[in-house]
């Protein structure tokens, strides 16, 4: 999952990222509203963390400009200010959590992947796609009850994908959420990455591979695989 760090407390971003990191996350830092509001709008996001005092501006203030542009991104407020007040502002400014600091970072972990499985109209921490399941929490995917064998891109993108079943993602939106923009190889490392995951879920699922190509646009998640196509969806990468 991509998540956007907006903290200017240097040290504190980079701790942040680092354990994030360790758990699979891809996080992208910024140390102020306006870069934050920038990369919200460039860029696809999974959830963002806003500190609540920043140095140049008020977080809450980043929050309901983000909302008022129409930014949709889950935004979890991280702060020190435990007043109860403070939390509903937040809250009513568009907020989806307020985390109070310090905080543990499997809380935050978990909340992140909360509010994302919530956004993405998830209620449980598993993701199922007729005998595939996804398991968001553990990573662990399994197929009629046998665990899959994939590797940690492999896994993200089809995290990715059935987090927004029946939404097309864009290769440049696929490579964002396994990159980030950092020492990103040639576009065409996702046909590569989607070749060897149908195989995979192909051979698992007795060649009912749910990945499905939308020319011209990229690739989708599909509830059956069975179903009828419409014309501008192909099985191939």
């Amino acid at each position: 999952m991509k998540v956007l760090i907006v903290e200017d407390d240097g040290l504190m971003a980079q701790t942040i990222a680092a354990l994030l990191g360790q758990r699979k996350f891809n996080a992208t830092i910024v140390s102020d509203g306006r870069s934050a509001l920038e990369m919200m709008e460039l860029y696809p996001f999974d959830a963002v963390l806003l500190d609540l005092r920043l140095k140049r501006e008020s977080g809450l203030d980043v929050l309901r400009e983000a909302r008022r542009k129409g930014i949709s991104y889950p935004i979890l407020i991280l702060s020190g200010d435990m007043e109860i007040s403070t939390k509903v502002e937040a809250l009513g400014a568009g907020a989806d959590d307020y985390i109070t600091k310090p905080f543990k970072i499997d809380e935050l972990s978990a909340r992140i992947l909360a509010v994302v499985r919530r956004a993405n109209g998830h209620i449980n921490t598993k993701v199922t796609i007729g005998d595939l399941v996804i398991d968001l929490d553990a990573r662990i995917v399994t197929a009629h009850g046998n665990m899959l064998t994939l590797t940690s891109k492999e896994y993200d993108i089809l995290e990715t994908l059935a987090l927004r079943k029946g939404r097309t993602l864009s290769k440049d939106m696929l490579m964002s959420q396994l990159y980030g923009g950092v020492d990103e190889p040639s576009i065409k490392i996702i046909d590569v990455f989607i070749c060897k995951l149908r195989k995979k879920l192909s051979d698992a699922l007795d060649g009912n591979c749910p990945i499905q190509t939308v020319w011209g646009r990229g690739y989708m998640i599909k509830e059956c695989a069975d179903e009828p196509a419409p014309e501008n969806y192909a099985m191939s990468a």
